[in-house]
């Protein structure tokens, strides 16, 4: 698969980001995001907000795993039992991970890199198990579900260090400017074209965020310590933002609104904060 390769419902794509003044992020970090698709902000967490935070996440992927476990072969999809989980909408039922989602960070953010208005649009845990050590392959996120507008934001948020040995977040600069490339699927997810020569690894330790467009290839390497890798992601889109999922002839289906008043809540509306519901 290559670079060239676009999406096929990837049509007249153009990049953009907003002008400054910036509020989370400095002139040099937006230029960054701007240029290679992604930024690192440090240790930005109170590691009191992680621990209470990590304690409900627990709470809720020891559910998803004592789910996987009643499977045949412990898989659904391409979550394994000891080797990666994904516990999803956490933010519909956890009122901690509800508020955490329009913490002042991301509110800023959003100003920063989408806009004035914008709505949470998916939120994530991932832990990536010792047990069964998998690479998670190269993908763009709107690979999974073809979005518009194609580049929205997404948080990797780490709740325990993330390293190369444990599979950190690996990036390829600079690949977003196309847009949504072609994915094809395989057993243990989408995947697009991907350069290993141009792979940045991006530890980050426990408290800080990687945040990266949804246009930028990006993977996992296997979980090779002791330990379980412990992953939060929330992600962020411009307030109308529509979803479209393929029939069976190829074509797209119609507009999917991205507005569920339970999931998808306004987190920066006119500019300014959406206190989050309670859950």
């Amino acid at each position: 698969m290559q670079q060239t390769e676009r999406h096929p419902w990837n049509r007249d794509f153009e990049w953009w980001t907003p002008d400054g003044p910036h509020r989370a992020l400095t002139d040099v970090q937006a230029k960054q995001f701007n240029d290679e698709g992604f930024v690192v902000l440090h240790d930005v967490l109170d590691l009191d907000v992680i621990d209470e935070l990590r304690s409900e996440l627990d709470a809720n992927e020891a559910k998803t795993a004592a789910f996987l476990r009643e499977q045949e072969s412990g898989r659904l999809s391409i979550a394994e039992d000891g080797a990666i989980t994904f516990t999803t909408h956490v933010v519909v039922r956890n009122a901690v991970a509800r508020a955490f989602s329009a913490h002042p960070v991301f509110v800023d953010l959003c100003l920063d890199l989408i806009g004035p208005d914008v709505n949470l649009y998916w939120d994530q845990a991932v832990y990536k198990k010792p047990e069964k050590p998998r690479r998670f392959p190269w993908h763009q996120d709107n690979g999974y579900t073809f979005v518009e507008p194609q580049a929205y934001l997404t948080c990797w948020i780490a709740i325990t260090d993330a390293t190369p040995d444990n599979g950190c977040v690996t990036v390829m600069p600079g690949a977003h400017r196309d847009g949504t490339l072609a994915h094809r699927s395989t057993p243990i997810g989408f995947e697009c074209w991907g350069d290993a020569n141009a792979a940045l690894a991006v530890p980050v330790r426990a408290g800080s965020i990687v945040v990266f467009t949804s246009l930028t290839p990006h993977f996992t390497a296997p979980n090779t310590t002791a330990e379980v890798r412990k992953a939060y992601i929330v992600q962020y889109a411009p307030s109308g933002a529509v979803a479209y999922r393929p029939q069976p002839d190829g074509s797209r289906g119609p507009a999917e609104p991205q507005d569920n008043d339970g999931l998808q809540f306004p987190v920066v509306k006119a500019g300014q904060l959406v206190p989050a519901q309670s859950a």
